[in-house]
């Protein structure tokens, strides 16, 4: 399916840093929550994320990721996920994250 310019558009893909990560029990699959700051024109997000596999929770803290930040809140369990963690399958189909080469400011859109 091909769509416009103005389609991709639509979908704002901003970079955020994040302060916070958390384990999250009652996840259907293995998956942490996230605190992502986005800058002072979006502020701070949460996130929902199936990442367990190759990040810990310390390591999160202070990477940069890249999220859809204009797709409406999503209910995960007991969990209000606000903006979409961006990653891609490895081999076995388990998440890696999305994010710039390096470090830029918070709330830059992908373009």
């Amino acid at each position: 399916m091909t769509i416009s310019f103005d389609d991709f558009l639509k979908v704002d893909i901003r970079v955020g840093r994040i302060i916070e990560a958390q384990p999250f029990p009652k996840a259907r699959k293995p998956a942490y929550k996230l605190v992502i700051d986005f800058g002072p024109e979006i502020g701070i997000k949460k996130s929902s994320a199936q990442i367990t596999t190759h990040y810990t929770l310390e390591e999160l803290v202070g990477r940069q990721v890249m999220a859809v930040v204009n797709f409406p809140p999503r209910q995960i369990g007991p969990f209000m996920s606000e903006v979409l963690t961006l990653g891609v399958p490895d081999e076995t189909g388990e998440v890696v994250l999305i994010a710039p080469g390096q470090d830029v400011p918070l709330g830059g859109r992908l373009f």
